[in-house]
Parts: structure tokens; sequence; C-alpha cells
């Protein structure tokens, strides 16, 4: 394996996307991996870019074969996880990979990609997390309390992380992770 893998985490509506898009908008060639999920698409997401939107059959067999390098429940509910052959290819052609994955996806890379670096996105404190939450708009109010359970658990795992960043700025979140990264 001759390039490195970086797994991007953090609780919901933390920026970690945002943060994500703009790393890769400033340092091309970085390569993202695109998880698989069994959840419909939210406005504006588009296959194959955002997510491989995938039915509850095709992830079953994804796992069946040892597709999946990754994989978790989230939120209590859909499925995602990180087709292995992209991830793969991209480490044998050198690339610098950037997996962005929840606490669970996380800690099965470490276990499995032990020399992976894992880079925990954390916000400024708990109102901008529920504010930036709520202000997205894309979930009903049972989701959002489901996702704030989560994220609660997700913040206590912090400390599991080799970096943490704070997303009280995107554009310093962004130069702080290129730094981490020696971009």
């Amino acid at each position: 394996m001759r390039g490195d893998v970086t797994v991007i985490s953090g609780p919901t509506a933390v920026g970690k996307g945002t943060v994500v898009r703009a790393l890769k908008q400033a340092h091309p060639e970085v390569w993202v991996s695109v998880s698989a999920t069994t959840r419909p698409p939210r406005p504006g997401e588009v296959d194959g870019q955002h997510y491989c939107f995938v039915s509850s059959e095709e992830f079953d067999e994804l796992l069946a074969t040892n597709g999946l390098l990754e994989w978790a429940v989230v939120h209590g509910r859909d499925r995602y996880g990180t087709p292995a052959a992209p991830v793969q290819a991209a480490l044998e052609r050198g690339e610098r990979v950037i997996l962005e994955i929840d606490l669970q996806g996380a800690r099965q890379v470490r276990t499995s990609l032990p020399q992976a670096r894992l880079v925990f996105i954390a916000p400024p404190n708990w109102d901008e997390l529920v504010a930036r939450l709520v202000g997205r708009g894309t979930e009903t109010a049972e989701q959002r309390e489901r996702r704030l359970s989560t994220a609660k658990d997700e913040l206590a795992a912090a400390d599991e992380f080799d970096h943490i960043i704070v997303n009280d700025d995107v554009g310093r979140a962004v130069n702080e992770l290129v730094d981490l990264l020696s971009l």
C-alpha cells in the first residue's frame, strides 16, 4: 500500500462534509471515498457523487462479499459503509485517501488499517451544533433528537482520535487539516 488514509469523523451537523469539500476544492489531488448508504437521497444529492444510494439487498450483498472496508447502522436506522475496492485501488496508486465516516466506522478502520490517521471534527460548542442541525432543515424533529443523542456519544469519544479540529470557521479548519496532511 503506497498511499495513506485519513479518516474524518465527528458528530452530525458539525460540518464534516463542508470541510472535506473545501479540502478537495483546494487540493484536488486528494481522493475522497464515496460512501454507500441505504438512506434515501436528500434534496440536491447526486447518486455516485454525494453517496452511492443502494437498496438494503445491495448493501447485504456488499457485506456478504466483504465489499465494505467498514459499515455501521447510523442513528439507529440507515446503514452506511465504505466500498473497499475503490479505496484499495486509490491506495495502490499512491493517493491520499480521505474517508468521511461516523464514529463506528472510524473505530473499524482503526482496527483494519491501524496506520490510518483519525481526525475528529468538533463543534465550537453544543449550542452551535444544535443550531447547525436545526438550520439545515433536512430532518424531522424526531430525526434531530435521534441525531443529537448520537452526537453526545460521538463527542465523548473525541479522545480516541489522533487529532481534533474545531470547526468554528471552515477556512481555518481546512487550513489546519491541510497542515496536518502536509499538502
